[in-house]
């Protein structure tokens, strides 16, 4: 009985759901060249993606220039054992020579501004700190002292993408060494979304110094004497001109 009132059913329905079936096929998306394009041109291509040089060597020799929109430079100094206060620079600049047959002949120097200190202050209207530190003869004193620079002097390997940069540090009139550890992250011997013929390699960098060595000594130990920094920064080569055949 069951049976029979099922198969009754089917003939039944089945003038129904016919058409409703070949609505919902008609409706279901197809794929098209169209859309296939669209796709590709959303996602990066294969090319872009393996265009990345991890091998240092790969990148062409010659001067690199810092792209100040991909880099950043903080430092950060212990306050009242509590906490690790931090801020930044904003106007900085550097020059990398870099022949990547030769890695330690590498050299760098950089300039930075003092007036350019950025500490978040979280009451501006009340007391213009980042003023106050980038200003004030007992901090950073850049209305007598504009410019901090930094030369290289020696480039030590220490690994397969890390190496120790030692250089002189200028800062309020006063020189001397300081060491950075540096990793090298990656390059493009034609950068992506670059003009052609421009490469690019990326660095990161940390580093300590004791800033009474340059005759910063406000307010230590109460505000730590050793200062940390890190620095994260993009170079851009100079357009390669191809050689004629």
């Amino acid at each position: 009985m069951h049976t029979r009132f099922l198969a009754a059913s089917a003939l039944i329905l089945s003038p129904i759901l016919s058409p409703l079936n070949a609505m919902a096929q008609t409706a279901t998306p197809t794929s098209t060249t169209a859309d296939t394009t669209a796709n590709s041109a959303v996602s990066p291509s294969v090319t872009t993606q393996n265009n990345t040089a991890t091998d240092i060597t790969k990148l062409p020799a010659g001067t690199y220039t810092l792209d100040p929109t991909h880099a950043s430079l903080t430092w950060k100094v212990n306050h009242l054992g509590l906490s690790h206060y931090t801020a930044r620079f904003t106007k900085f600049d550097a020059t990398l020579m870099l022949d990547p047959q030769n890695p330690v002949s590498a050299t760098v120097s950089a300039t930075i501004d003092p007036l350019s200190v950025q500490t978040d202050y979280p009451k501006p209207t009340e007391k213009d700190f980042n003023k106050e530190l980038a200003e004030g003869a007992q901090w950073l004193n850049g209305t007598k002292f504009p410019t901090m620079t930094f030369s290289s002097t020696q480039v030590v390997l220490t690994g397969e993408k890390t190496a120790q940069i030692t250089g002189d540090l200028t800062m309020l009139g006063v020189t001397k060494p300081i060491t950075l550890n540096a990793t090298f992250n990656g390059g493009y011997a034609q950068k992506p979304f670059g003009a052609e013929g421009v490469a690019a390699v990326g660095f990161s960098a940390t580093g300590t110094l004791k800033r009474s060595d340059w005759g910063l000594a406000s307010y230590i130990p109460m505000v730590g004497d050793e200062v940390q920094f890190t620095l994260e920064t993009e170079f851009a080569s100079a357009p390669q001109v191809a050689k004629p055949n």
